[in-house]
């Protein structure tokens, strides 16, 4: 755990401004098991300070790769130094302040350890050697341990501070095989969440029965077949929903990407999905239980609170900075998070989801007469356009209301505020997806999910 030499250092801060201190340490780890051998065994560890100062409308930032009261005071007085610096040059010296927000206190973090690195190679080595024994007529296997964690210890002028921090850990399990007629295919699946490798990983037995469905679902792709290309009725799985909301929602309504021209930027108070499509960036709660990946507190001092985007298919908000919120009129809900000591906070995703409504995935699959249902993903790419292109790994053709056979690998497409506007049946439950990084500029753990969506969009093919 990280030494807490911030606290007794807010001091330092400049009074006449907005000022952040900040030390932060994040660690990873991950051992890769290839057909039982081991390929990849890696443990690292980053440390450091920054500061960041607000004047005039911009801010000064410096950062120092040691954690020591030395560099604590060096940063605090670099970054001041260029706040005036840049502020003397400002383009618009009276620009709005940053938004305001009450002081408050945040929950003390909960102290944590990560565990030898043997713990991840053993466990590792007990899913292989379950795979292996099981399925020997795979072509291919491999297992992934990871993990990875942001301890941060924050002090701000005019909001809140504390300790804050979030680790994650998960098991990778890729399959791979052949279709009848040759072709490579693949399938993975994700255990794992919040917390530490010890506490989500304890008996490999309780992934036999996820890593069987895998199989089952890699064997029924070997006989598998390529959609029809053309725009489909298709019923979107939680974790296609999850992407959709995060890659083709999500981004175009970070506030930054607003003021750059993202397709929301004209379309607050309007109308941009069906009536049944509500969108919500949670912080640390949602549904009664606490998100894939809790955040409460953001680098700029924020309690985090939730950030309510789509209301009954209406856009209704952005996520924000306190500066962007100034902007806007709107209220800061602690979406700025900085990945690296070294970084500055940027307006990020915590946990995107669409929520979930009245229908059951039965009743969806059997009212669609000629369509899919579209399950797994393995990559997603949007623009702030709202434009998205999402490969489709695993699914099955409907027809006549009931499932056929296996889908191969093709891609959906289409225009996110457009294909949203034709859901017209969301089911009651909601999948939650947290094993990624959303690459912004800056690496970044973001959970996504959503329910299954009856919509129409545009499929891919062969």
């Amino acid at each position: 755990m990280l030494d807490d030499i911030i606290t007794s250092a807010a001091k330092l801060l400049p009074s006449d401004a907005h000022a952040e201190l900040r030390a932060q340490m994040n660690r990873s780890c991950r051992v890769t098991l290839r057909g039982g051998n081991l390929i990849g065994n890696a443990k690292n560890e980053t440390s450091g300070v920054s500061a960041r100062v607000y004047r005039r409308g911009v801010y000064g930032f410096s950062s120092m790769a040691e954690c020591s009261a030395d560099a604590v005071a060096s940063v605090v007085r670099a970054a001041d130094e260029n706040a005036r610096f840049m502020a003397r040059r400002a383009p618009s010296p009276d620009k709005a302040p940053i938004a305001p927000i009450p002081a408050s206190s945040i929950p003390a973090v909960a102290p944590f350890t990560d565990p030898e690195q043997k713990y991840y190679a053993d466990f590792a080595k007990a899913i292989d050697a379950y795979i292996a024994e099981k399925y020997p007529s795979l072509a291919s296997r491999t297992v992934v341990a990871t993990s990875d964690s942001m301890e941060k210890i924050l002090a701000v002028s005019d909001g809140a501070g504390g300790h804050t921090a979030s680790p994650r850990s998960y098991m990778y399990v890729f399959l791979n095989g052949e279709t009848t007629s040759g072709t490579p295919i693949e399938l993975y699946t994700v255990f794992g969440g919040s917390g530490t490798y010890e506490k989500n990983f304890k008996d490999p037995a309780s992934m036999y029965e996820e890593i069987d469905r895998l199989y089952e679902h890699l064997m029924q792709k070997r006989e598998g077949i390529y959609p029809d290309a053309g725009e489909k009725t298709c019923i979107l799985s939680g974790t296609l929903a999850g992407m959709l909301a995060h890659e083709a929602v999500g981004h175009t309504v970070e506030a930054d990407l607003v003021l750059g021209g993202s397709v929301a930027a004209h379309c607050l108070g309007k109308r941009v999905a069906s009536d049944k499509v509500s969108l919500v960036d949670f912080a640390h709660t949602a549904f009664g239980r606490p998100t894939p990946l809790p955040v409460v507190l953001d680098d700029e001092g924020t309690p985090a609170t939730d950030a309510e985007l789509i209301r009954d298919g209406i856009l209704v908000g952005y996520m924000n900075s306190r500066e962007t919120a100034a902007h806007f009129g709107m209220t800061p809900t602690g979406n700025a998070r900085a990945w690296m000591f070294s970084d500055e906070p940027l307006i990020r995703m915590r946990n995107t989801a669409i929520l979930p409504g009245t229908d059951k995935l039965a009743d969806m699959i059997a009212s669609v007469d000629d369509g899919y249902y579209l399950i797994d993903t393995n990559n997603g790419q949007a623009d702030t356009t709202g434009e998205f292109m999402f490969g489709v790994t695993f699914g099955y053709e409907i027809r006549g209301g009931k499932l056929g056979r296996a889908l191969l690998d093709t891609t959906i497409s289409g225009v996110a505020f457009e294909m949203l506007k034709t859901v017209d049946m969301v089911s009651d439950t909601v999948k939650w997806d947290s094993s990624g990084f959303c690459g912004k500029k800056q690496p970044m753990p973001v959970g996504l999910g959503g329910p299954e969506l009856r919509c129409r969009v545009m499929v891919g093919g062969k």
